[in-house]
């Protein structure tokens, strides 16, 4: 690694040479002249490069790496950030309506522009390193993808955003200008990505930990499907975010097309695919999710790994059991039955009486997403210990609130669960993503064919077991589906994606992508599992069966996480007028007027 003395001073420069809009503050201002060792003493040869970015692979507002406590990795952020299929403990006040404009921060002060300086401080300088641009490419593939990546966070949490591609300093008057409108920095990221995509090596047989043309193509196929989709659907719901002269198509073009390109060079390299889930005793969708070594893995396209011989851990496996978080009811009623149907005309389901009731004849996926006490869902393997009931007692913050208790993602090892000492790999990229995205652009387009159907919808499907495939000239109708106004395709294209990618951390996104916020959040109060199956369930201890007398339930039994908060009882109140973006904080407004507060705000 880098010597650590020059790796500090090639930071702080980064940071002093750089600015974001809150370096309009005084105090930033004022802080003294940078000593040009960096310049002087680095940029050197391609190793430099390397070393540079290697900082960007461990920065938490790029890649997160899940190291805090009370966290349980990337399978607790749609409880985390607020959604409609999974919860924490407490209600999530951005959907309830309570997120107030901060005086400053906010996600919008200097640390927060932290990551951008420093990326653009390296594209400033990479081209002083004398080497052929062949070795160096692959170093400014990576700079351009992070920062895509960051652009991207900016633009989902504000919207419009100012777009710094060089150095600034107190003489910068972009500093004091507007915001750039979103669609053009969504294009600005797509060249960026095309030019990583460029640079990047594809990926090889072997593992290198390091980014690859693959995963810049999924990362640009994932912007280009959010800006499509959030420019089409609030300018036909004529919400206050609704893009001036949008042209959502070319971004779902763009989406489609990348995806075709990755499938094709998935396929050409054979290096990428599906993993095969049909195997390991009926369980193996859930072992996609919890292994520490991916490296052979041909789904997962960018992974963290953990060590505990380097030190290198993480604490949430030791949330993980109860975790402070729980599946929705509205979550596991979207999983169909194995005849295909949905559980409201299917003959085959079961009810809801009982866990064993909800999983039975249904997607493989939702017995493998939730604990169910079977005597077949495995709590530790160093015990041979199986799950019986949900993790309703001990501290709340570690609680399950519905019921419905996450195995995904669940680690195995007491040793490590009980030691905070995980080392399950985190998952940032994986190819089952590529496929959602090809086929919901391409319906999004109205050039779908049941052949790109089959390569995508029905290969997710297949690779678990779930042989009930998707016909578009042959849907059966639901009565339940979750959006009256789109076609009976993309209701199952959005349902496929809401399984597969089920407590990823996707679910946000989508919500506010398709503006859906309405139909899924406003005046909706999450629900769990039936109560009273747990009334005599033997050999329970004290502490369980306090916790499950505590609970709240509906009028229809159903357990009701929030029924104690009265801010709660009538659903959440999520402002359609305002809460699809973040605020500014009022200190920027006042340092910059130019920039302008969000809607609603």
């Amino acid at each position: 690694m880098m010597n650590k003395h020059i790796f500090n001073l090639i930071i702080v420069a980064a940071f002093l040479l750089g600015t974001g809009f809150s370096s309009c503050n005084d105090e930033f201002l004022e802080r003294a002249p940078i000593v040009d060792i960096s310049n002087a003493n680095y940029w050197k040869s391609v190793n430099d490069l390397k070393l540079y970015t290697n900082n960007f692979y461990n920065r938490d507002d790029l890649l997160n790496r899940y190291a805090g406590w009370g966290t349980i990795g990337p399978y607790g952020e749609d409880a985390d950030n607020g959604c409609d299929t999974q919860i924490a403990y407490n209600y999530d006040t951005r959907m309830n309506g309570e997120s107030t404009v901060p005086a400053s921060g906010g996600g919008w002060s200097t640390g927060n522009w932290s990551a951008l300086r420093d990326i653009n401080y390296f594209m400033a300088n990479y081209e002083t390193v004398e080497a052929p641009f062949d070795q160096v490419k692959p170093y400014v593939g990576e700079a351009l993808f992070f920062r895509s990546l960051f652009y991207f966070g900016k633009v989902k949490e504000f919207g419009d955003v100012p777009w710094f591609t060089t150095i600034l300093d107190n003489t910068s008057t972009i500093l004091y200008e507007e915001r750039t409108p979103r669609s053009q920095v969504v294009d600005s990221i797509m060249v960026d990505l095309d030019k990583a995509i460029e640079y990047l090596p594809a990926r090889g047989a072997s593992w290198t930990g390091r980014l690859t043309k693959e995963v810049a193509m999924l990362l640009q196929a994932r912007i280009a499907l959010y800006e499509g989709t959030w420019e089409k659907y609030h300018g036909i719901k004529n919400t206050p975010f609704k893009v001036a002269n949008s042209n959502h198509t070319k971004f779902l073009q763009k989406a489609a097309a990348a995806t075709d390109a990755l499938m094709a060079l998935a396929a050409a390299s054979g290096n990428t695919s599906l993993v095969d889930c049909t195997g390991d005793n009926g369980y193996g969708y859930t072992n996609l999710f919890n292994q520490r070594d991916y490296a052979t893995n041909k789904e997962i396209l960018l992974w963290r790994k953990y060590s505990k011989s380097d030190n290198l851990i993480t604490q949430w496996g030791g949330y993980f059991y109860g975790a402070g978080r729980g599946l929705t009811k509205s979550m596991i009623e979207s999983y169909l039955c194995i005849d295909g149907k949905p559980i409201a005309i299917s003959d085959l389901y079961q009810g809801d009486q009982t866990l064993k009731d909800v999983v039975a004849n249904r997607d493989p996926r939702l017995n493998q997403t939730i604990f169910v006490d079977d005597g077949e869902h495995i709590l530790f393997v160093d015990n041979n210990s199986f799950f019986k009931t949900p993790g309703f007692e001990g501290a709340v913050a570690n609680s399950c609130p519905t019921g419905y208790q996450l195995y995904k993602g669940f680690n195995t090892d007491y040793t490590e669960t009980h030691n905070s000492l995980n080392t399950i790999g985190a998952i940032y990229f994986r190819y089952a993503e590529a496929l959602l995205i090809n086929a919901e652009a391409k319906a999004e387009l109205g050039t779908i064919t049941q052949a790109d159907i089959n390569k995508t919808i029905n290969a997710l499907r297949q690779r678990v077991g779930m042989n009930a495939l998707l016909d578009i000239n042959n849907i059966t109708t639901d009565p339940n589906w979750e959006f009256k106004n789109i076609s009976p395709l993309l209701n199952e294209i959005r349902r496929e994606r809401k399984v597969e990618l089920a407590c990823e951390g996707y679910r946000l996104d989508d919500i506010y992508r398709w503006a859906a916020a309405d139909e899924l959040v406003v005046g909706k109060k999450p629900k769990g599992a039936v109560k009273a199956q747990w009334a005599s369930y033997p050999n329970t201890t004290a502490a369980f069966k306090a916790a499950w007398n505590s609970l709240k339930v509906d009028e229809n039994g159903y357990i009701d996480p929030f029924k104690s908060y009265p801010a709660m009882n009538d659903g959440y109140k999520f402002n359609l007028e305002r809460d699809y973006l973040s605020p500014l904080p009022t200190n920027e407004l006042t340092l910059n007027p130019a920039l302008k507060q969000n809607p609603g705000w």
